[in-house]
């Protein structure tokens, strides 16, 4: 079945044409076809210069663009009419069965939680980033929540199971708590009652996970509110490309390093791909009752080009459907729990 993919091809940092060109390609490698909305003329005439013989794309016009300093309400307020509010209308009328966008990320967050809705008994829906490093994991919350509650941290923890189950292959993923430190009593209120919390609760809790815990093959699911794990990826994403510069460096340092390149080239180029964050594209916003993936604002058209594919998989593995019955589940569990203790 081909999935029809909306994607807001306005206000990325590197401009529309890069999302368009990545876009196609996605389209072409995954068999999916494309709802790409936005200035109809500068689409067009990019599509111009495109192979795009056999592609299914339609076009929505929209004239006007969130920008990334654009506070996230005015998405909703003055700029109803701009390509993303756009996009996610048109994922909410079932033009398209789930959408890409690399604008401003707390616009899309806002935007989807008011239009398409958080599925039922979600507090606070989360995005969820895949860090591919050795053991590849998922951050949640990778920046939707600048603040948490410990009932919202055992939700992220629930939903980033199923993705990290689905997505990654892992059989019971292992569950970690980021926290500044591994004893049970370390860091806030918060924190504490939320290792109580997950503690009893049926996911695979493993404990904390200090910072430098994470790129050691600690957990596969990686558990804080939106401003500690943007910080945490951001760090994790910056030391990937100091590695890649210093081998480069190293290698370039003389003739006989250039040698040593040749013959190595195939491992040094397998550590490029693993910390390459661009490999999964974007990050999912799960609990919004839709798919929305939000990718980099600066990405380059291989990021957009993976963030179509994960679209498609993600529609692929019903991941929606997935969370809902997972999150039904728990709250029908909490009324039984409810009234026996009554």
């Amino acid at each position: 079945m081909s999935h029809r993919i909306i994607v807001d091809v306005m206000g990325a940092d590197n401009g529309s044409g890069v999302v368009i060109r990545g876009a196609v390609a996605g389209a072409r490698r995954s068999g999916a076809s494309l709802l790409l909305v936005g200035n109809r003329t500068v689409i067009q005439n990019e599509l111009e210069d495109l192979k795009t013989k056999g592609l299914d794309i339609q076009i929505e016009h929209a004239d006007t663009v969130i920008q990334m300093n654009d506070p996230p309400g005015t998405v909703m307020k003055e700029k109803n009419d701009c390509s993303m509010a756009v996009a996610v209308r048109l994922l909410k009328e079932g033009r398209g069965d789930a959408l890409v966008s690399c604008g401003n990320t707390g616009a899309l967050f806002t935007c989807s939680s008011l239009v398409l809705r958080r599925i039922r008994g979600v507090r606070r829906a989360v995005l969820a980033a895949v860090v591919p490093l050795d053991n590849a994991f998922v951050i949640c919350d990778a920046g939707a929540n600048t603040e948490a509650t410990p009932e919202m941290l055992v939700q992220f923890a629930t939903m980033g199971s199923i993705y990290a189950k689905d997505l990654l292959g892992y059989a019971n993923p292992r569950v970690a708590l980021l926290n500044n430190g591994s004893e049970e009593n370390k860091g806030t209120e918060v924190q504490q009652k939320a290792f109580d919390m997950l503690r009893q609760s049926r996911l695979n809790f493993i404990g904390n996970c200090e910072g430098r815990d994470l790129p050691a093959d600690f957990c596969d699911v990686v558990v804080c509110d939106g401003f500690i794990g943007n910080i945490a990826l951001k760090t994790i994403e910056g030391m990937g490309k100091l590695v890649g510069r210093v081998l480069e460096r190293i290698f370039k340092k003389n003739p006989i390093t250039m040698i040593g390149y040749l013959f190595t080239r195939r491992s040094t180029n397998a550590v490029r791909k693993q910390l390459d964050h661009t490999e999964y594209g974007g990050a999912p916003f799960l609990g919004i009752n839709g798919v929305v993936i939000k990718a980099h604002g600066s990405a380059k058209e291989k990021s957009v080009t993976a963030a179509v594919r994960q679209a498609v998989n993600c529609c692929e593995m019903r991941l929606v459907e997935k969370i809902s019955e997972e999150i039904a589940a728990l709250r029908t569990d909490g009324e039984g729990n409810d009234q026996q203790k009554g």
